[in-house]
């Protein structure tokens, strides 16, 4: 897969790392020369260019990736990335950071923006999920699903607990994923049971999240 990242600072090379490190071909682009360290990522392509010039975008080829992430720390320089990206050159996928949480509601897909990932949104979320039982926390919204990724921790008086998975009337188009239960991952089949304090990963739609939460930890939402 080939990947543009667009932001060379801190961020943008921990990604391109990442991404090399899996395998996958990445090129950094930035306009300040200073951020230009080919050193930091030597396996990466670089290129000294103002993303938000579609003179630019054409000299990186952004037709031939597959994804783009906008990865810089100007929510507005995101913005205009992920929209040229997805209208003038098609990419398939882009994935903006959002810097500000005031901005959040822009990035979509009116923006060109699949997927948006906010730091503060992120952080906030991983502190309800680690001291919250029986509430339903979402993690991440999959734009282009409509779904989000929910997690919700088993509460003792859950009516389900020992009971197997493929016994659990989970509503409509709601996907239990995966199962997190002593540093273990599971992944859950039918026969399966599922245990008081496991952590439930589900894709689920929005307007199923309150059914799904009634159902699995009654008592608490009454």
């Amino acid at each position: 897969m080939r990947v543009a990242i667009a932001g060379a600072g801190a961020v943008g090379r921990s990604i391109a790392r990442e991404l090399i490190q899996n395998g996958h071909e990445v090129l950094l682009i930035d306009k300040e020369p200073d951020s230009i360290k080919p050193e930091r990522v030597p396996d990466a392509e670089w290129l000294l260019a103002d993303s938000c010039e579609l003179s630019s975008l054409e000299e990186a080829r952004l037709d031939r990736c597959d994804v783009v992430i906008a990865a810089t720390g100007d929510d507005k320089v995101n913005l205009v990335t992920s929209l040229l990206a997805k209208t003038e050159f098609g990419v398939p996928r882009t994935v903006a950071r959002v810097n500000h949480p005031n901005n959040e509601w822009l990035f979509s897909e009116a923006w060109g923006v699949d997927v948006n990932v906010s730091t503060p949104r992120i952080m906030s979320a991983l502190v309800e999920e680690a001291v919250t039982v029986g509430d339903l926390v979402r993690l991440f919204t999959f734009r282009r699903g409509n779904a989000n990724l929910v997690e919700l921790t088993l509460p003792a008086d859950s009516p389900y607990v020992g009971q197997p998975t493929g016994l659990i009337p989970f509503p409509d188009n709601c996907a239990l994923v995966s199962i997190l239960r002593d540093g273990q991952v599971y992944v859950p089949d039918v026969e399966q049971p599922v245990e008081s304090g496991d952590e439930l990963l589900f894709v689920c739609p929005e307007d199923r999240e309150d059914e799904l939460e009634m159902l699995l930890a009654p008592e608490e939402h009454r």
